[in-house]
């Protein structure tokens, strides 16, 4: 089981229910270690007196504040005694409808689970009245040093705590921003069309779908270089699309994405690539191409930007995602290039026997 990072008592009302809370996610990055080059030795950093160089114990080592006359050394049971409610009161002072709070306030997730059966009972008495409500409550509370403003919501038959961005961290995106789009124009064909693509690309939101390919790619950099290995390297990214081709790049964009709708992705419905994929940008190119030459000619073997008579070691990873696509592979979406292949070519047996 897991160790709670935090426990003491939630307060709603007159109401008091003694909790845990427990940390609800993981981080899947690779960790890496600090070598001199040339060498195996770690390096390591250290606590160092900048005067003398001597490295300091950390029972040594107090929190000071720069009023830039002086420092003002404060220790760590000093900040525990004005801590509000001592750092152990998680005390509700309002409920909010949960749609009223903006994506941009949330942080971090926690698990809340009451500190002892005894107390299940009033743990599952706010799970469900929050639930039923479609409602968050507002508390703060302090944990480490820090004072937090969460939100404790029902989900999925537990509480879960959210914390929250004070108001003022959140910054204001014009002060930050200096080319935001204010009062630009579209055309009502762009509108459309834009809106055409987003209702032919909307999904059913399944996060099992979706997969970290970059550190899956880390790793398996990681296994190439241990065992000698060469590493294919990752496409190109997606080339901006210029202005005047905006009504090509869309169009083209709805016309590739109705293609996966017409079949069966394997998956129950309609599956796109992960936020590892990107979209071909050749595929979008050669629409604009052919518009700016009035139409042009045709390649050999199929029409503009086709590469159905080239081999399947040739082409790009976005290209083979697209056939992949049309010929309905499963589990596509979370496939590197080589195993696209490996597929692609499964599958084309498969048809040949069929």
């Amino acid at each position: 089981m897991a160790r709670p990072v935090w426990s003491g008592t939630l307060t709603f009302g007159l109401v008091s229910l003694p909790v845990q809370m427990f940390t609800a996610t993981d981080s899947h990055t690779v960790r890496f270690h600090q070598l001199q080059r040339g060498t195996s030795d770690r390096v390591r950093n250290k606590r160092v007196n900048e005067r003398t160089g001597e490295e300091v114990p950390l029972d040594e080592v107090v929190k000071a504040f720069d009023d830039g006359d002086e420092y003002v050394l404060v220790e760590p049971e000093e900040l525990d005694d004005i801590a509000p409610g001592r750092s152990r009161t998680l005390e509700i002072t309002g409920f909010v409808d949960l749609r009223d709070v903006e994506p941009i306030f949330f942080d971090r997730t926690y698990f809340l689970g009451p500190k002892g059966k005894e107390y299940t009972k009033v743990y599952a008495l706010l799970e469900k009245a929050l639930g039923e409500a479609g409602a968050a409550g507002i508390a703060t509370f302090v944990m480490r040093n820090h004072q937090y403003l969460v939100a404790v919501r029902a989900e999925a038959g537990l509480l879960t705590l959210h914390t929250l961005h004070w108001a003022d961290e959140i910054r204001d995106p014009r002060r930050e921003i200096d080319n935001l789009p204010g009062r630009t124009k579209v055309t009502d064909r762009e509108l459309k069309m834009a809106r055409q693509l987003v209702d032919t690309l909307r999904i059913d939101w399944k996060p099992e779908d979706f997969h970290d390919t970059y550190q899956e790619r880390v790793t398996a950099l990681i296994e190439a270089k241990r065992t000698g290995k060469s590493v294919e390297k990752a496409e190109p990214p997606a080339e901006s699309t210029n202005v005047v081709d905006l009504m090509d790049a869309l169009r083209a964009s709805v016309d590739r994405a109705k293609k996966p709708s017409d079949q069966p992705s394997g998956h129950g419905g309609k599956k796109r690539a992960n936020s590892g994929d990107t979209s071909p940008p050749t595929h979008i190119r050669d629409a604009a191409a052919k518009r700016r030459s009035g139409g042009g000619g045709r390649r050999k073997g199929g029409g503009a930007g086709s590469s159905k008579g080239a081999s399947l070691d040739t082409l790009t990873k976005a290209e083979l995602y697209r056939r992949a696509t049309e010929a309905s592979v499963p589990g596509r979406s979370s496939m590197n290039r080589g195993e696209l292949v490996d597929a692609l070519r499964g599958a084309r047996q498969h048809r040949a026997t069929s």
